[in-house]
């Protein structure tokens, strides 16, 4: 069944875009009749997806593919809470290397090719001697670098991760820069190209930053902020492209904005809402600029509050936090691609499509 040496795809460091990347990757080899196969060899959290024990990108992967989950084929070894100091002292306990080697050798005879999504920065792992340099070799994979698209910052890193791989003699296929400002694209193509052919490393493409894909759902504020939703939780998948702070804002911030996400305290909450439902009306605006709202510290609701939030089916999240570190860990946020955000997945499918040399990876991968 196998055609093509297997695919590792690794990142400098965590939320670079990885599972962005691989997502694209697998779709778009899947386009050109490729049957793709997908392993999270190490993961280091689980979800429990109908009573199995798996890493949550194999979920949503699952569903791309179409793959029913086998745990101990595509997500063999989980690295949850506890697994590395109990490591540390019991090592013989844990035969990762052995259960890597059967979901591998498995996976592989089942698809022609095997795409192999690696774990954080190419460190990760290396307390159980799991490395993803080590995973690589173990899966005797061909590795793919996705690293965030500046120039300075980015060369430096791809030298340090790179160079992991390469004392391990694995093969490099090539780099891919991800989030890459659409004004600087020609500048970081050159520069880091130039970097990069001194190294003898192919520039697999560039993918531009797109904001949306960075945007953040209601669930994941909540998540943030520790808090419990008062209203409307069944539209926490709402989407927040913005963050307005406190009760006092003109007409001019919010009248042209939408899906915005309100951080107020609870106490300021009728006034805010009073001052949202004048402006509307002397605006002539139509529907709610709040995509939710988080209500920070102590406070009750005026009825007109309440019948705006559940007109507008605003979802509210009551927060102890103080209205600034509400805002500030908000801001903080880093935005994983999943399930719940199928529009995200498109999109990465697109970019990868339109802008990676994804004929040069499968020449270069074919046996």
């Amino acid at each position: 069944m196998r055609k093509y040496k297997s695919i590792y795809v690794a990142a400098t460091s965590q939320h670079v875009g990885k599972t962005t990347s691989t997502l694209g990757l697998a779709s778009a080899f899947v386009a050109k009749g490729v049957d793709v196969g997908y392993c999270k060899p190490v993961g280091q959290h689980f979800i429990i997806h109908n009573n199995l024990q798996v890493d949550k990108d194999v979920v949503l992967f699952a569903d791309l593919l179409g793959f029913e989950i086998n745990p101990a084929l595509h997500s063999p070894v989980i690295l949850g809470h506890g697994t590395t100091a109990d490591f540390l002292e019991h090592p013989a306990k844990y035969h990762f290397n052995t259960w890597l080697g059967n979901a591998t050798s498995k996976i592989e005879k089942e698809h022609e090719l095997v795409i192999f999504e690696g774990t954080g920065h190419p460190g990760v792992g290396s307390i159980v001697n799991l490395s993803n340099a080590e995973v690589a070799k173990i899966t005797n994979s061909g590795v793919i670098m996705v690293a965030e698209g500046g120039i300075g910052s980015s060369i430096d890193m791809l030298s340090l991760c790179l160079s992991m791989f390469n004392a391990k003699k694995i093969p490099i296929i090539g780099v891919i820069l991800n989030k890459v400002l659409p004004i600087k694209m020609d500048k970081v193509k050159y520069f880091v190209g130039k970097k990069l052919d001194e190294w003898g490393v192919p520039l697999l493409g560039m993918m531009p930053y797109d904001k949306n894909m960075s945007l953040p759902l209601i669930r994941t504020v909540a998540d943030s902020v520790h808090g419990k939703v008062e209203y409307n939780a069944d539209f926490m998948d709402s989407v927040v492209s913005g963050i307005v702070a406190g009760s006092l804002f003109t007409a001019d911030e919010i009248k042209e904005k939408q899906d915005q996400l309100l951080v107020v305290g609870a106490a300021r909450l009728d006034i805010a809402i009073a001052d949202i439902i004048q402006i509307s009306l002397q605006h002539g605006l139509e529907g709610s600029p709040f995509s939710g709202i988080v209500s920070t510290g102590l406070g009750n609701y005026k009825k007109a509050t309440i019948q705006y939030i559940q007109k507008h089916n605003i979802p509210v999240i009551r927060t102890h936090l103080e209205t600034y570190p509400a805002v500030l860990k908000i801001s903080r946020i880093e935005v994983k691609i999943n399930q719940r955000t199928p529009w995200k997945v498109e999109r990465a499918i697109e970019m990868i499509d339109n802008n990676i040399n994804l004929d040069y990876i499968l020449n270069y991968s074919k046996l």
